[in-house]
């Protein structure tokens, strides 16, 4: 793990607790709001776990917000430009998805996310995790399985599809080299 991935565990934990103590919910009530044992959430808390995409996703539907929103610090809000070194990176345990979060401004509701999916490795996400926000998918490099419900869509670089209404999604990289995508969302 690389000491950005490092920071972004602990920006976590502290955005994790914070929402959590903000709106006066313990553990078992955040537990049974997101699906995610208290156990879990505890080791995400004090930054011993990192927790997979999925789960950051429950968690962040629980809370109303988006995964993006989890790691958020404010810093830098006034700035317009930000540098590749300061933007917030974060490595899924499960699936190894490299996560870059190119783009984030309360005021603005357009989010920009890169990803890095290794080859032969999937990340899915509940239907959940789609009702507060719109999302383009566009590859960058390679190919991206991305399923939609039962609706498979096969994507080489340069192609994009558009989301549809909320159903479970699962980024799927089928090939022997890594795929890059960018996902633009936009906040409701």
């Amino acid at each position: 793990m690389s000491i950005i991935e490092d920071k972004a565990d602990a920006v976590l934990g502290r955005r994790v607790r914070s929402e959590r103590e903000g709106r006066g919910w313990s553990l078992a009530e955040l537990a049974g709001r997101a699906g995610v044992s208290k156990a879990m959430l505890s080791k995400i808390e004090r930054a011993e776990a990192s927790p997979t995409a999925a789960t950051l996703s429950r968690i962040a539907t629980a809370y109303g917000l988006t995964m993006a929103a989890l790691f958020e610090t404010g810093a830098g809000e006034g700035a317009r430009l930000q540098r590749a070194k300061d933007q917030p990176v974060w490595r899924d345990p499960k699936a190894a998805y490299l996560r870059r979060q190119v783009f984030l401004h309360p005021a603005n509701p357009l989010e920009l996310v890169e990803i890095e999916l290794p080859a032969k490795q999937e990340a899915g996400f509940p239907a959940s995790a789609y009702h507060l926000i719109r999302q383009v998918v566009w590859v960058i490099d390679g190919r991206l399985v991305l399923m939609e419900g039962a609706v498979r869509h096969e994507l080489a670089a340069g192609d994009r599809v558009e989301l549809g209404p909320p159903s479970d999604i699962v980024f799927r990289n089928e090939s022997a080299q890594p795929c890059r995508y960018l996902v633009a969302i936009v906040r409701r």
